[in-house]
């Protein structure tokens, strides 16, 4: 099975890296950009037929080292 796990910053978490993002956008010209927040996407293939396991163990990574609780979220999406 293969899922890609999202970690975001939680609401109201300042994202340095996008602030200056958009900051550069908007030097070199582009003037629409409203917003732009940083994300990290990991594809995780895992060696397990049940779904509600596969589940359960990424949560776990998620919460064990991939994603800090205290100041991001985390979504899984699941390939195949």
């Amino acid at each position: 099975m293969i899922a890609d796990v999202y970690i975001e910053l939680k609401e109201g978490v300042t994202d340095p890296e996008g602030e200056a993002t958009k900051k550069a956008l908007k030097l070199l010209g582009f003037n629409n950009v409203k917003s732009v927040s940083t994300r990290k996407v990991f594809r995780i293939e895992i060696d397990e037929n049940d779904k509600e396991k596969a589940e359960e163990e990424i949560r776990q990574m998620c919460e064990k080292l991939l994603a800090n609780p205290v100041i991001q979220k985390y979504r899984i999406n699941w390939i195949s």
